[in-house]
C-alpha cells in the first residue's frame, strides 16, 4: 500500500459542514477518513455513508462494548453502511460476537488495547494490574486469538504488537504528531516516519491537519514523510 493508502484524517471536528469543508480541501490527497463520536452525534454517521457512496475509506471509531447480542447487532448494521474499519473495546466475549457479525464482509474489526491518552498512572486509576506494555500486548494476543482484523495502539508498542499479531492483521496507531507539533492530549505520541518504521499499517492524524493553517500542504507533508518511510 502507499502513504495515500495508509494516511486516515480524523474529522474531529463538530459539524458536518466543518468536516465537508476539510474533505473538499484536501481533495484526492486523502482517501481515508475517521470519525468518532463528536462527529458521529451531529449527524456524522450518515455523512459516513455519504463518503464511503464517494469512494471513500471511512473508519468508524466507535469503540463498542455492550453484551454480545449487542455488539453483534450493531455490527451487522455497521456492515451494511459500507464502512471500512470499526473500533471495539478488546474485551475477548465483545471481539468474538462482532467477529462472528460482521463475517463475510469487508469490515475490519479494530481491537483498541489502550488509549494513547492514557499513560501508566492512568491505567492503575482505571483499576488494572497492568502497565499500559504488558496491557496492549495482552490485548494484542486476545484479539488475535478473536480473529479481529486489526489492532489500535500507540505507535510505541507497534513494533511489539507486530511480533505477536504477524503481518496480517492491520495495525493503526493515533497519537501521530509530526515532528515539532503540539502533542494536545496524547502522552504516548510518534512522528509518522517513525510510526511506520515501528510497524504501523495505518496513522490516524487529526489536529496536525484539521487544525492547521493550511491542512492541504499539512497533509502533503505527512504523506512525503510517510512514503520516505516505506522507501518510496
Amino acid at each position: 500500500m502507499s502513504a495515500r493508502d495508509k494516511l486516515i484524517v480524523g474529522l474531529d471536528v463538530p459539524t458536518v459542514g466543518e468536516a465537508e469543508t476539510i474533505v473538499r480541501t484536501l481533495g484526492d490527497d486523502i482517501l481515508f477518513y475517521k470519525i468518532g463520536y463528536q462527529l458521529a452525534f451531529a449527524g456524522g454517521l450518515e455523512f459516513a455513508r455519504d463518503l464511503a457512496v464517494d469512494g471513500k475509506k471511512i473508519f468508524l471509531d466507535m469503540k463498542l462494548l455492550d453484551i454480545d447480542n449487542t455488539v453483534a447487532s450493531g455490527v451487522e448494521n455497521i456492515v451494511k453502511m459500507g464502512m471500512s474499519m470499526l473500533t471495539l473495546h478488546a474485551y475477548p466475549k465483545a471481539m468474538r460476537a462482532a467477529v462472528s457479525a460482521a463475517k463475510g464482509s469487508g469490515l475490519c474489526l479494530l481491537g483498541v488495547t489502550v488509549l494513547t491518552s492514557m499513560d501508566e498512572q492512568d491505567v492503575i486509576d482505571a483499576g488494572y494490574e497492568y502497565d499500559p506494555h504488558t496491557l496492549v500486548l495482552r490485548r494484542a494476543e486476545q484479539a488475535l486469538a478473536a480473529g479481529m482484523g486489526g489492532i489500535v495502539c500507540s505507535a510505541e508498542e507497534s513494533a511489539a504488537v507486530r511480533k505477536i499479531i504477524g503481518h496480517d492483521m492491520a495495525l493503526v496507531t493515533p497519537g501521530i504528531r509530526p515532528a515539532g507539533s503540539d502533542r494536545g492530549d496524547q502522552k504516548r505520541v510518534m512522528t509518522p516516519a517513525d510510526a511506520i518504521k515501528a510497524g504501523s499499517s495505518h496513522l490516524v492524524v487529526a489536529r496536525p491537519i484539521v487544525k492547521a493553517a493550511d491542512p492541504k500542504l499539512a497533509a502533503r507533508q505527512i504523506l512525503d514523510e510517510m512514503t520516505a518511510a516505506l522507501g518510496g
